[in-house]
């Protein structure tokens, strides 16, 4: 989605597209837990049963007013300079043909990934386990809904039903794994390589490498890790060693399939099998070790894949 050339032209080549917006709302996640989100999570991501704890009632209200200033500013910020035209009557755009279905995937995503930030920002004011995930939960959902909320009431775009029930799957598969087993097994990630497909139409899918992480989706892939070991425990499989599943798309030069055929390109779909590291289950008594293994938890680890496609099987000795 592309900011008001005169109001912001240094940034303009920047802040383009519905995937930085993801992003954007995991950065501001990211900054507002500060110190609090270093420490959050223990070595096996597992939360802790409720305790007679007392609450810290001063930090619970400090992150209320944090996540409040935040999402007042942003929704104010974006009414102002993210739509080029003015805002009009609320319109609804069914785009889930769009992408291959890949934005939707950024959209669970990222929703996850602010659910289970926040969830460990709640975690350390003592609250009860319940209102940790809820917390949490509603954060993944909220921080996005302005968003689609302006889009339905902006003459280029349009509200996306298929954007919210993605918002609300990310937010709901963190929710029911800690309310159901205590810990998230089943973890969301990403990661992302280039493609020459950026150079047919650079204004669409970067023009750079910055732009071209964030746009071309044919160089995203979305990962579902999981570990058998937290599953069947004694098996003697190590917790940390993950099993993923991952999807992308090839050949896409335009948001709708017909438009790349148009172009000489046929689009489709990628499904990969991989190995990746759960890096909060390796024991460590590092509290910068673990931090780092906690925000690395957003990102697939390098590794070799299984490709399937409409062109059969390959196999990619390393694939990020």
């Amino acid at each position: 989605m592309p900011w008001p050339n005169n109001r912001f032209p240094v940034l303009t080549k920047y802040f383009s597209s519905t995937c930085l917006r993801s992003f954007t709302f995991i950065l501001l996640v990211f900054l507002l837990s500060g110190r609090e989100a270093l420490f959050a999570q223990t070595n096996s991501a597992r939360v802790q049963a409720d305790t007679a704890v007392r609450p810290n009632y001063k930090r619970l209200r400090g992150i209320f007013a944090g996540q409040s200033a935040l999402y007042l500013g942003t929704l104010y910020g974006l009414s102002r300079s993210w739509y080029k035209n003015p805002l009009t009557n609320f319109t609804i755009k069914d785009d889930t043909y769009e992408w291959l279905q890949m934005d939707k995937m950024g959209h669970l995503y990222t929703s996850y990934q602010i659910a289970r930030h926040t969830a460990a920002i709640y975690r350390k004011t003592g609250i009860s386990k319940k209102q940790m995930l809820i917390y949490g939960a509603v954060s993944g959902i909220i921080f996005q809904t302005p968003i689609e909320i302006l889009d339905g009431f902006s003459p280029d775009y349009g509200f996306s039903p298929g954007d919210m029930v993605a918002n609300m799957a990310g937010s709901a598969i963190y929710l029911l794994q800690v309310a159901w087993w205590d810990e998230p097994r089943i973890q969301p990630k990403f990661s992302f390589h280039s493609t020459r497909l950026a150079a047919v139409r650079p204004g669409l899918l970067g023009s750079n490498p910055y732009e071209r992480w964030l746009k071309d989706y044919n160089g995203q892939t979305y990962w579902l890790s999981a570990s058998p070991g937290t599953f069947f425990k004694g098996s003697g499989w190590p917790e940390w060693l993950c099993i993923s599943v991952g999807y992308g798309i090839h050949d896409m030069v335009s948001a709708e399939q017909s438009k790349s055929k148009e172009m000489g390109y046929v689009p489709y779909r990628q499904f990969y099998l991989s190995l990746d590291i759960d890096l909060t289950r390796i024991k460590t008594r590092s509290k910068f070790v673990r931090t780092l293994g906690f925000l690395a938890g957003s990102l697939k680890i390098p590794a070799p894949a299984l490709q399937i496609d409409k062109n059969g099987f390959g196999f990619k000795p390393f694939y990020f």
